[in-house]
């Protein structure tokens, strides 16, 4: 798949940072190439926040991230959903999702995969594909909630664009205690994928749908 192809590009992001961890080097790949980049987040995670950080830390934390890997500032949108609660709010989760279809015409989208234990990141799958069920649909990988990982398509990467995604990803102060959000694990899990394709990095995605 040849990504400079795909020239409007939605990201969804349940929660801020999502889609840094999700494809965040594959983002800095497709705006090099000329694509013009939307990152929608659904939730800032207030309520998850450690009590030593302000509880609107991520809404800053996000913007610093996103400019990391070129996406242009009015391209970010957030939403004001509370975490863990997704599911009760599914059709105004497709609303905002119809609107973005109409207004923006993306021709790919980056989504969880449908196979995410996470509420909220299932939520976001499942009516993910419902307004985007014509649209070329990539799931990305997000090991700790997946169980299981289609790997069917592979976005081979070079040292800058995984360089940027651990700049964006530093920018996460509030996020520094997870297990997973630190360089080792990046570039680990990175050159295991790209070792795949016999390449030195590479994200890997679970095709949903391919139109061509």
């Amino acid at each position: 798949m040849n990504f400079s192809n795909f020239k409007r590009v939605v990201v969804l992001a349940p929660h801020t940072d999502d889609g840094e961890f999700g494809c965040g080097a594959t983002i800095a790949k497709l705006v090099e190439s000329g694509a013009e980049v939307y990152y929608v987040a659904f939730s800032a995670c207030e309520q998850s926040v450690l009590p030593q950080f302000p509880k609107d830390i991520l809404i800053s934390e996000v913007k610093s991230a996103t400019k990391k890997i070129d996406i242009k500032s009015t391209n970010l949108i957030l939403h004001n959903y509370e975490v863990r609660t997704f599911n009760f709010h599914r059709q105004e989760i497709l609303e905002n999702l119809i609107q973005l279809r109409t207004s923006i015409k993306p021709d790919l989208i980056f989504m969880p995969a449908l196979s995410d234990i996470h509420q909220d990141h299932h939520t976001v799958a499942q009516e993910g594909l419902r307004a985007f069920k014509f649209t070329n649909i990539l799931c990305y990988e997000v090991p700790w909630n997946n169980l299981s990982f289609n790997t069917t398509c592979f976005s081979v990467l070079s040292e800058s664009h995984i360089q940027k995604k651990i700049d964006a990803l530093s920018e996460y102060k509030s996020q520094a205690h997870r297990s997973y959000a630190n360089e080792e694990f990046i570039r680990s899990l990175a050159r295991v994928r790209g070792v795949q394709v016999n390449e030195k990095y590479a994200e890997v995605f679970d095709v949903l749908r391919l139109v061509f």
